[in-house]
């Protein structure tokens, strides 16, 4: 072969080399990134891990019945629902459930009710 098609050739190569370089990084990049992005399905194991998390925190806290309180968890964010028998109740569940870990934010929704 002629010295220029040997140029030309290796020149040619050398170009297919960093086309097929950057898809392989391009391609490890995006699975890395899925790989540390939690699914759908750890998401919901998570919430349901805080919810029962906070549901025993509550059960525990003295001077408090949290039969009637309802928790909801998503990403860290706490709604507690239902009925206590007296106002200072309501601040005692919030500030339990402030006290979990891995609790952003608590939301209070609790009624008064006589039970």
């Amino acid at each position: 072969m002629k010295r220029s098609n040997l140029k030309q050739l290796a020149l040619c190569g050398a170009m297919v080399a960093a086309i097929l370089s950057g898809s392989v990084q391009a391609q490890t990049a995006v699975q890395t990134s899925a790989a540390s992005a939690p699914s759908a399905k750890d998401a919901k194991a998570a919430n349901r891990k805080l919810q029962r998390n906070i549901v025993k925190v509550l059960a525990r806290t003295k001077g408090l019945v949290s039969s009637a309180i309802a928790v909801r968890a998503k990403d860290g964010d706490v709604i507690l629902e239902g009925a206590v028998p007296e106002e200072s109740q309501m601040t005692l569940a919030t500030k339990a459930t402030e006290g979990v870990p891995g609790v952003k934010s608590v939301k209070n929704m609790l009624t008064l009710s006589q039970f």
